[in-house]
């Protein structure tokens, strides 16, 4: 009966070992060019470069709107400020200053929209 039962130990410890393990990881792609297709595909460089390149071009944008539309608009409303741009307060010339306020402000606040309803869509 004792030798039964160590037998029967035996087997379960064989039968554990054998039992299926889980699959291992997938090793990492070798090679150059694989490994920059990995990395291409992880941190999504591409979202990130166009998310880029559009946001420049979005400064620039209203970077206009705001030297080509709204000083002038600003200049004829305020009576004597003909050019914001360089507008002097003593010594110091902070116009151009000014302009740059101007613009980050209305970037950030487009950026913000533009957040707010991503997420509104659904989109991370």
């Amino acid at each position: 009966m004792v030798k039964d039962e160590e037998m029967l130990e035996e087997l379960k410890k064989i039968r554990e070992l054998l039992a299926a393990k889980p699959p291992a990881p997938p090793s990492p792609p070798k090679g150059l060019w694989n490994e920059f297709k990995d990395f291409i595909g992880k941190y999504k460089v591409f979202g990130l470069a166009v998310a880029f390149i559009l946001g420049l071009y979005l400064g620039g944008l209203v970077q206009a709107l705001v030297s080509d539309l709204l000083l002038p608009a600003i200049g004829l409303a305020i009576p004597g400020m003909s050019d914001l741009a360089t507008y002097t307060a003593g010594a110091f010339t902070i116009g151009h200053f000014l302009v740059a306020l101007i613009t980050f402000v209305i970037v950030a606040f487009v950026v913000f929209i533009a957040v707010k309803v991503a997420k509104r869509w659904g989109i991370d």
